[in-house]
């Protein structure tokens, strides 16, 4: 009986070698995303991102990195919701369109770490210099601009938080450490840049033990706590416990976003955005209408805000430079006989006033969801106001870009 004839397979071949032949320039379809924030960058003015660059030509050193790349890389990986430098550096291998925005460029996550945080100057620019692109366009009008906060997590945590007392027996704990530390110096088996990061590292601690204690102080001097009430964080000391969203009480920041925009719907603009360590928003609202003065040079027409925004003297400053405050009032509001209050006590109980102010939670809230939801602003992986603050600008700034890319390019 004649055999079965054996069924031919084809085996996978994992020795042989391929030549490849590929275009990085065509991995990207014309309207992606990235590419589209690349062509948007590469038009802006840069120039404030390499000031003090030591690495010019005819010199010996290596090259600065593109500051355009850099940046696109950061607000592509934040409007996909990624707050990681190592992310993103393992993306630059893996991932299409962060290998094309990097071309043929390594770029580890120490630098992309450094470049996020170290320019906060730049980035405020950055945030003026495209609202003036958009105002020259005829794409962003203050008519109405609305004003609201949200809590961001700080990188803390609630057991780091601790009261004088506790943080002079830490303080002590740490001058010991960093005796111990330095008598270790002839250890053989450390080497001497294992002994120097030891060092580094302990030295770290105690400057922030340091700082914690001047907050405490600061508090109990200055802000009138009790000394049992008063808390500094040893991981972060600019962070304060707050009531977040879900009304729970955590460490974090307050994040303060003005947009402009049609309450018919379209685009949105962030044109002010402030970053502070107090839980409430009283008190928010006239430095915002100064932010965006200076950003804009335009005064918006109505300021929209819920009533935790209603302090009387913000509202004072508001009605005196022409600004129609749109602001909630509270059912416990306080009666004024000052005519600014007077103003808005009337302006909101009209039809008008109230039919303005429902464009509020559309223009503002969406925005402030957007940021924690999709940017993945919800927590921070970041220390210390300014940069958090660069953070939140870089959120601000790809916002701006993806809303109006297409008209920008």
């Amino acid at each position: 009986m004649a055999s079965e004839p054996k069924v031919r397979i084809k085996e996978p071949e994992r020795r042989q070698g391929v030549i490849v032949f590929e275009m990085p320039e065509d991995r990207l379809a014309g309207d992606h995303p990235a590419r589209v924030l690349w062509s948007v960058v590469a038009t802006l003015d840069l120039a404030a991102f390499i000031v003090g660059a030591k690495a010019v030509e005819g010199r010996a050193g290596r090259s600065l990195l593109s500051p355009t790349m850099l940046l696109t890389l950061w607000l592509y990986a934040i409007s996909r919701g990624i707050g990681s430098a190592r992310e993103i550096e393992r993306l630059t291998r893996t991932d299409d369109a962060f290998r094309w925005i990097v071309g043929d460029v390594s770029v580890s996550h120490h630098r992309l770490s450094q470049f996020r945080v170290s320019h906060f100057g730049a980035l405020q620019a950055l945030m003026t210099n495209v609202l003036a692109t958009l105002m020259d366009k005829g794409l962003l009008s203050l008519e109405r601009v609305a004003q609201d906060g949200t809590r961001v997590r700080a990188s803390a945590s609630a057991p780091s938080f601790r009261t004088g007392g506790a943080l002079a027996e830490c303080r002590e704990q740490a001058a010991l450490h960093i005796k111990a530390v330095l008598a270790d110096a002839d250890n053989p088996e450390l080497s001497a840049g294992q002994h120097a990061a030891r060092v580094a590292k302990a030295r770290a601690v105690q400057k922030r033990i340091d700082e914690a204690i001047a907050t405490v102080k600061d508090l109990v001097e200055n802000k009138g706590k009790s000394p049992e009430k008063a808390r500094a964080s040893t991981t972060d000391t600019e962070a304060r416990v707050m009531k977040m969203p879900d009304g729970g009480f955590r460490p974090g920041f307050n994040v303060q976003l003005a947009v402009a925009g049609s309450e018919l719907g379209g685009p949105r603009t962030i044109v002010g955005l402030q970053l502070t360590n107090v839980g409430s928003d009283m008190g928010s609202l006239a430095p915002m209408v100064s932010q965006i003065e200076a950003r804009t040079g335009l005064l918006p027409k109505a300021m929209l805000a819920d009533a935790n925004h209603g302090k009387h003297a913000c509202i004072e400053v508001l009605v005196a430079k022409g600004v129609t405050p749109l602001i909630s009032l509270s059912k416990t509001v306080a009666r004024s006989d000052t005519p600014a209050i007077q103003l808005w006590h009337d302006t909101m109980r009209s039809d008008e006033g109230k039919r303005a102010y429902k464009a509020r939670a559309g223009l503002v809230e969406l925005v402030n969801a957007h940021f924690k939801d999709r940017f993945g602003l919800a927590q921070v992986l970041v220390r210390g106001i300014d940069k958090v603050s660069c953070v939140m600008l870089l959120g601000a700034i790809a916002f701006n870009l993806l809303q109006h890319a297409k008209k920008l390019v």
